[in-house]
């Protein structure tokens, strides 16, 4: 897990800070790597570290399962009251962590199920959500193309509402799926290579089958007509809309645009096929951590824990490379580096990892919670 966190962390930062397209006009490799995968990653492996905390395979009943749900609450605010706090820097970064809060809030009934039905409704809200999201944004108030901010919590709460949860970057209801899959994850036997095999199959298949459906439906004349038209298009045809939107959207289709939209395959467009494909690939990254590692000698395994240290601390790391983009901080040359970052960031998490330290605002929010829920019970 930390491994694969340490990676959708750097592929992050990717998106941040390097360009999406190259010189000749095609999508960077950085961009078709991460775009979308990385945080999609890292909102599925959010949902595995519930899992881990609610019982694992057993999920928790009664007391417990209240207690535990006390703290994740409180972790929960925490972490969008940070995001809401660097919100505030101007980083030119979408601040994914009040989505975050909101997806915890937005777990927690689904905490005693079992993975087959959180399987099931993972399904469920792949398909439908996205619908929902559709049929409802036209009538819910025009989003802030800027992070979630305080200023915005106290102005106008309605908005942020809507945006944290239908017309934001990051929606919670439609990436509601990701901590779904994430929480059946942590209900199985992880240490079965059988299991990680098993992951990282699906998840190929799933990726490439998400795209490949979606480019036959986008395909279709009847479709391509349909995306061109509603909305008016800024394109002069449907394959150069297409290439446009491969570098992404900012969370959403566009609102009151055609039904057709929803079978496009884009980085944060939370339809059906993004969704699937992004999920897809997180399974893939997380089959192949658990299979590399759990074939490696203790010694590798050891290397890999201090090397891919970061993984411990991302929300700490994640907070310093937002404040670290901020346009009055760093010189440009430092500020616009994919290498600064990479090397600041894997740098201090090897010294936290080799110290056997947890990150400073993981010791923050977890003290935060364990005094909530108290001490699990062995």
């Amino acid at each position: 897990m930390d491994v694969a966190r340490c990676l959708a962390l750097l592929g992050m930062v990717a998106t941040h800070v390097l360009e999406a397209r190259d010189p000749d006009g095609s999508l960077s490799l950085g961009q078709a790597l991460a775009g979308g995968r990385a945080s999609a990653l890292f909102a599925v492996l959010a949902g595995l570290s519930i899992a881990l905390v609610t019982g694992r395979g057993r999920p928790l009943r009664g007391s417990a399962r209240a207690r535990a749900s006390a703290g994740l609450a409180v972790r929960a605010v925490l972490v969008a009251a940070i995001g809401l706090l660097l919100g505030e820097v101007d980083s030119g970064i979408a601040v994914i962590l009040t989505y975050y809060g909101v997806l915890f809030v937005l777990a927690l009934p689904f905490l005693g199920l079992s993975a087959r039905w959180l399987g099931v409704l993972a399904v469920a809200s792949l398909v439908a959500a996205p619908v929902v999201s559709h049929r409802v944004r036209p009538s819910l108030p025009e989003r802030q193309y800027s992070s979630p901010t305080w200023g915005q919590l106290v102005d106008d709460p309605g908005g942020l509402l809507a945006e944290l949860t239908f017309t934001g970057y990051y929606p919670a209801v439609p990436w509601l799926a990701y901590v779904l899959v994430g929480l059946a994850l942590g209900r199985l036997d992880l240490s079965s290579r059988r299991t990680a095999a098993w992951l990282a199959a699906g998840g190929l298949v799933a990726a490439v089958a998400a795209t490949a459906v979606s480019r036959t439906l986008t395909a279709r004349p009847d479709v391509q007509h349909a995306l061109l038209t509603e909305p008016p298009a800024q394109d002069a045809d449907a394959a150069a809309l297409l290439d446009r939107i491969a570098g992404g959207l900012p969370g959403t289709t566009p609102t009151g645009g055609a039904w057709e939209w929803l079978l496009v395959v884009a980085p944060h467009t939370a339809t059906p096929f993004d969704l699937a494909q992004t999920i897809g690939s997180a399974l893939l990254v997380l089959g192949l951590a658990l299979l590399v590692l759990g074939a490696a000698r203790p010694t590798w395994r050891r290397a890999a824990a201090v090397f891919f240290g970061a993984g411990t601390m991302t929300l700490t790391l994640y907070s310093l490379h937002v404040v670290a983009r901020s346009r009055d901080l760093l010189p440009s040359v430092l500020r616009d580096s994919y290498l600064f970052h990479v090397l600041l960031l894997l740098g201090i998490g090897s010294v936290f990892a080799a110290a056997r330290l947890r990150g400073p605002l993981e010791g923050l929010v977890g003290a935060a919670s364990r005094a909530v829920a108290g001490r699990p019970r062995p």
